[in-house]
């Protein structure tokens, strides 16, 4: 393949996961925000649920490996259950 249509290939997805990766920060970022506020409720587990969504739908792109997807969602999951409910 030529250089230049290479480097137009590349950063197309380029493009495409900035946007999934940065879709999928704010999501995380929400729910440790919502975790650590230190109370279950509706917003928390709703965060949560959306964080894991993004998280997978990353890894279905080829944005994240599956491994530190999993490894993102075990922590995320296991600080959830910390907080008293």
């Amino acid at each position: 393949m030529p250089a230049a249509k290479t480097l137009r290939a590349q950063q197309r997805k380029a493009a495409r996961n900035r946007s999934t990766r940065s879709f999928t920060r704010s999501r995380v970022k929400t729910a440790t925000a919502a975790i650590a506020e230190g109370t279950k409720n509706d917003d928390s587990d709703a965060a949560l649920k959306s964080a894991v969504s993004a998280l997978d739908k990353a890894v279905t792109k080829g944005v994240l490996h599956r491994n530190t997807a999993a490894r993102k969602k075990s922590r995320l999951t296991r600080q959830y259950n910390k907080i008293s409910g």
